[in-house]
């Protein structure tokens, strides 16, 4: 036995707590719509049962047949939260034109980058959305962002001829974190086509790209703050039309009231039902930190290439990297090995954009907390991009957000990728790593700095162990432990096993053979 023999039950182990860190995968629902102002209705249970079938007295049926209506009960429930959202702009073509606010000067003008710059990713929000296409990109300076109208009067109506002259141009989108519903209408009014914000743009693609139960659910809580702008903007045309009743017939209410009852217990539905998958993924973890897995958090600027590395990293064939943004949503988890043969957990997260409202982050906090859990972060950059500088302080932003442990924040492994495309690159920053994940340049010596960062935060101890070869000791190492190598010396039957093992591991191997002989390598 020899150092390149591997425990393919620990790479077993290992993926089957790299996959109970995904979120579970929802059986396709039935479409149906559900508007602002369309009631959220409740299902009908039967008096004194509180919806469940009554016990029938048979031992073990009846709980099973309670249990199959809690579970039609929660199925009804997502449904109803998961039905098509009356914010997407449908599934039609858009014929776009991307407008961009050029602040010259003051606070919101920021220094790391171009209007040039902040219009290309623009378009490239754009081009990430099946069936939109730019019609044309304008750049157009203004002082004040925060404006009714955005721009000032000369500029505004500049742009106003501009818009209308462009053929078959079916929405404006203006590169601005959020407008108000009061603005919304003013530029629609005056550009006589649909006006989406960044939040509005991020929001459909997330939308588009949600493929998990918790995804979904993030995204219609995300919905929630515009759902309730629109419904501000509704209820005060309907105050300006006369002989109109504010009151709901023989409701008591206001429609505002009425809507915005609705709109808190949709918000609460959601909110539980992310609650009870951040139970069942605690569940999850906990059942990870048994198994002893360390997990490194993967992140960093939206198509960085964080999923082509892990896919270096791991040599897992099924993953699919996609050169769009916003290609991951949801956490996915990817078993690997370091040099050492310990065998860890890579996780996959979303991806983060500068001036991204912090509404759509808390909405996606459940999926962002796991992170906190992690034993490392891996930041990965792409050094070619021109906003790089930008996009490290927008990522490490975030994390200080997050309220993560100083522990993870001061051990962040950062990795410059896409590096063969820059001749003879070399990373300014002290202890950055240059990789191409692509060709697989600098993984080795990536690999390195996560196993010695890992070992610095779990514990981990390298020991070599003298164990009798007649014993149970060796298969009980390669069960447990991260077995490196053996040397065997036939002529007493022994042998001297260099393993990686946890404490807890550690713990009961001495517990369950006390005689065995143990020095720190």
């Amino acid at each position: 036995m020899g150092p390149g023999r591997l425990s393919w039950s620990l790479l077993r182990r290992c993926r089957r707590a790299a996959a109970a860190l995904g979120a579970p995968r929802c059986r396709p629902l039935p479409a149906r719509p559900l508007s602002a102002s369309a009631p959220l209705r409740a299902r009908r249970r039967p008096p004194g049962t509180g919806g469940r079938a009554p016990w029938n007295g048979a031992a073990g049926a009846g709980g099973d047949e309670e249990e199959e209506e809690d579970e039609d009960e929660d199925e009804a429930a997502l449904e109803e939260l998961l039905g098509p959202s009356p914010l997407s702009p449908g599934p039609g073509a858009q014929r776009v034109a991307v407008v961009h606010p050029a602040v010259k000067w003051g606070p919101q003008k920021s220094p790391l980058t171009t209007a040039e710059l902040q219009i290309a990713e623009a378009v490239a929000l754009v081009d990430t959305l099946q069936n939109w296409t730019v019609l044309d990109k304008i750049i157009i300076p203004t002082k004040n962002r925060n404006k009714k109208f955005v721009f000032g009067k000369g500029n505004f109506q500049v742009l106003t001829e501009k818009i209308k002259k462009l053929p078959h141009v079916t929405a404006v989108f203006l590169n601005v974190e959020r407008i108000s519903s009061l603005t919304k209408k003013e530029l629609e009014g005056a550009w006589g086509v649909q006006v989406f914000d960044r939040y509005t743009v991020v929001l459909h693609i997330f939308r588009c790209n949600a493929q998990t139960k918790e995804a979904k659910l993030q995204v219609a809580l995300a919905e929630i703050p515009l759902l309730r702008s629109n419904l501000k903007n509704e209820v005060s045309q309907r105050d300006q039309q006369r002989g109109g009743s504010r009151y709901i017939m023989g409701s008591g209410e206001t429609f505002l009231e009425t809507h915005n009852r609705v709109l808190k217990e949709r918000e609460l539905k959601i909110r539980n039902a992310l609650e009870k998958l951040r139970r069942k993924r605690a569940l999850l973890r906990t059942q990870r930190r048994k198994s002893e897995f360390p997990m490194v958090s993967v992140m960093g600027y939206t198509n960085c290439g964080k999923t082509t590395l892990i896919k270096a990293l791991t040599g897992e064939a099924g993953i699919q990297p996609r050169d769009q943004l916003f290609a991951t949503l949801d956490i996915t988890a990817h078993a690997g090995y370091l040099p050492s043969h310990m065998a860890v957990i890579y996780v996959d997260t979303i991806g983060f954009l500068t001036d991204l409202p912090h509404n759509l982050v808390e909405s996606f906090s459940a999926t962002l907390e796991e992170v906190a859990y992690s034993d490392l972060i891996v930041h990965v950059r792409d050094i070619t991009h021109p906003e790089t500088i930008l996009q490290k302080a927008t990522v490490l932003s975030v994390l200080r957000n997050l309220n993560l442990p100083s522990r993870l924040l001061d051990s962040i492994v950062e990795v410059h990728n896409k590096v063969d495309l820059i001749e003879g690159y070399k990373p300014a920053e002290e202890n950055a790593l240059a990789v191409s994940a692509l060709h697989g340049r600098g993984l080795e010596e990536l690999k390195q700095e996560i196993e010695k960062k890992i070992l610095t935060a779990t514990g981990k101890k390298i020991l070599t162990v003298n164990i009798n070869l007649e014993g149970p000791q060796l298969s009980w190492l390669y069960k447990e432990a991260t077995v490196q190598e053996v040397e065997v010396m036939p002529e007493d039957g022994t042998a001297r096993v260099k393993v990686i093992i946890g404490s807890s591991a550690f713990g009961r191997y001495k517990n369950l053979f006390p005689n065995s002989k143990i020095s720190m390598s």
